[in-house]
């Protein structure tokens, strides 16, 4: 019961150290939710229509690479807003020790080399729902990261918020980077089931073959 009383203890002097008024954390929150509904949903839409394709002139490439463009620009002013928002927040006492800024120096440089070394294996096209727009890999990418993680990039990126919260010693931080995690195990339930089915078209087209 003691070690409750104490992670109870811990939960409030950290929540206490966050101000959910502010319309900086409200808006980073915004971001934090839309950006994966956004390119999850998008990448559907055009599955679904090939809508995207049409309006770059039919081109599934020149389709793929703007719809990229849009999601790696979200995803800078996301990061942007987070790391802005977080600094104008309270610092919290309990993170803010030498300790706790190794640590997240450490899970952000972690965290950087998952999203760097999965978007070097998938290439732009196959980082940004690629297969959504036609364009399908033989085969399963299974050597690092993809050895290590089944979505190294999501995690990885979920290891850089948390990092970034670490290093200022922001309660806020903590919390936004749960919800960061938590929105990528919402859109993996929507995504890969998905993936999966595109797939098992294709199979069964060249089975048909």
């Amino acid at each position: 019961m003691d070690y409750v009383d104490k992670f109870k203890d811990i939960y409030w002097d950290l929540a206490k150290d966050i101000d959910f008024n502010s319309k900086k954390i409200q808006t980073s929150i915004f971001f934090v939710v839309f950006n994966p509904l956004y390119w999850n949903f998008g990448a559907r839409l055009e599955y679904n229509t090939k809508l995207l394709s049409k309006l770059a002139f039919g081109s599934k490439l020149l389709a793929v690479y703007a719809f990229s463009l849009t999601v790696f620009t979200l995803g800078l002013i996301r990061d942007h807003i987070y790391r802005d928002a977080i600094l104008d927040q309270p610092t919290s006492p309990l993170l803010d020790t030498p300790l706790v800024k190794a640590i997240g120096a450490l899970l952000f440089a972690t965290g950087s080399v998952f999203v760097s070394t999965s978007m070097y294996k998938l290439g732009i096209v196959g980082t940004y729902l690629g297969d959504h727009f036609g364009f399908l890999k033989d085969e399963r990418i299974t050597d690092f990261p993809f050895s290590v993680l089944d979505n190294p990039m999501y995690d990885g990126s979920t290891l850089c918020f948390l990092g970034t919260a670490l290093w200022y010693g922001k309660a806020s931080g903590v919390f936004i980077s749960g919800l960061v995690y938590a929105m990528y195990q919402l859109v993996e339930l929507i995504e890969e089931p998905f993936t999966a089915k595109i797939y098992s078209k294709r199979d069964e087209q060249k089975k048909a073959n």
